[in-house]
């Protein structure tokens, strides 16, 4: 472990990290000198990521899954440990939206809002902090949204996701911390991804997807003693 790489050798499991915030959350992390997982649905996209962050002299392996799906997410655990090593830092970023009004939404629609943007955290990170507690240490690391904050005309599914994903960090933030767990989010505004909000905005004045990342490495690399549960960014420029 280096100042430069002060990661160095620790295992990562990012989700969602074929494309926009989760890849650049993955470069970042295996500049840093991680050894990644990356996890998406798309294998295609996936491989090109895992060599992308190969060119940082990190190893970086691709998993495909459906985190939809709770078999595909205990083969996601043991297929990282038993490629990589144990798993040091979760970060859950996979996430899918819905907009449109509430009365025109219907049932499947939630399932798979809530099932990717909250069921899926759940799981996943109830696995990899089963090896965390036993070794007393770890990181996990929930992206959520401004919209777990506020609320738009529109947005009702997607926002209840990410308010229950901001409960559910805060709650294993404290279930977890005696163990020397770390549990956070982060809160982005509009991100320049094709991720797609609702309303027309200037993608030049959104936040980039590098600066989400630059986010998870400052709570990667905090002081032990210190401990950021929820960090709220914004462009400099509304959209």
């Amino acid at each position: 472990m280096t100042a430069e790489r002060p990661l160095q050798g620790k295992v990562a499991l990012i989700t969602g990290a074929s494309r926009g915030i989760g890849l650049a959350i993955a470069r970042r992390v295996a500049d840093m000198g991680a050894r990644v997982s990356l996890c998406a649905r798309d294998a295609k996209r996936l491989e090109a990521a895992a060599a992308d962050c190969k060119r940082t002299g990190s190893e970086a392996i691709a998993v495909p899954a459906d985190l939809t799906r709770p078999a595909d997410m205990a083969k996601v655990v043991e297929t990282t440990e038993q490629r990589l090593g144990p798993i040091e830092i979760l970060v859950n970023n996979a996430g899918v939206g819905h907009f449109g009004p509430v009365q025109d939404a219907g049932e499947t629609d939630w399932d798979k809002v809530f099932d990717t943007n909250l069921k899926a955290v759940f799981l996943l990170s109830r696995a990899a902090a089963s090896g965390m507690i036993q070794r007393k240490a770890g990181h996990i690391i929930n992206i959520a949204s401004l919209a777990g904050k506020n609320v738009f005309a529109g947005g009702a599914i997607y926002c209840a996701s990410k308010w229950g994903l901001l409960g559910l960090t805060g709650c294993m933030a404290e279930d977890l911390r005696a163990y020397g767990i770390r549990v956070s989010a982060i809160c982005p505004g509009s991100v320049a991804t094709e991720f797609g909000l609702p309303g027309a905005r200037d993608r030049s004045k959104m936040l980039q997807p590098e600066d989400v990342a630059h986010a998870v490495a400052m709570l990667l690399t905090q002081a032990p003693q210190s401990f950021i549960s929820e960090l709220s960014m914004r462009p400099t420029l509304k959209p």
